[in-house]
């Protein structure tokens, strides 16, 4: 089981990191927070609106989010647990940190290309990148240290 963030999700929809991108993370369940379906639209919005895409790209991604082989998951501990590692890590922002409360709960690797996130919680041996599962490692897209 691995559970994936909005970043990686939001690259994958895009087709940043090919179309079976979520498919070769192996045979692993692919697990999120239902945060994951607010972020990734609000992501793809704000890039839209930013021009960083078109409002066709954005539109395609969109349309691809409920075909994404991707399980919500929501333990009864997630949020009591984001809150504590949001605050022990002096984060403002409980988003990330519910990624890593899920991670915790079902002890399984978050797999992300997010950089600050992937920066601020390397220290945790169970956060990594796609280039860590994938074999092509040198796509700098699947590494937030490129």
């Amino acid at each position: 089981m691995l559970v994936v963030d909005a970043s990686l999700v939001v690259e994958v929809l895009l087709e940043r990191l090919g179309v079976q991108a979520l498919t070769t993370l192996g045979d692993e369940q692919l697990v999120a927070p239902w945060l994951l379906w607010s972020e990734v639209p609000a992501a793809l919005s704000a890039m839209v609106f930013r021009r960083d895409i078109s409002s066709e790209l954005g539109e395609a991604a969109i349309g691809r989010l409920d075909d994404i082989d991707v399980e919500p998951r929501h333990p009864d501990d997630l949020v009591d647990r984001a809150w504590r590692i949001a605050k022990k890590n002096g984060w403002a922002k409980t988003y990330d940190a519910e990624y890593l409360a899920l991670a915790e709960l079902l002890d399984c690797r978050l797999v992300t290309i997010d950089g600050p996130l992937w920066r601020r919680s390397r220290y945790l041996d169970f956060v990594i990148t796609p280039s860590e599962l994938l074999p092509n490692a040198d796509d700098p897209g699947m590494n937030p240290e490129a």
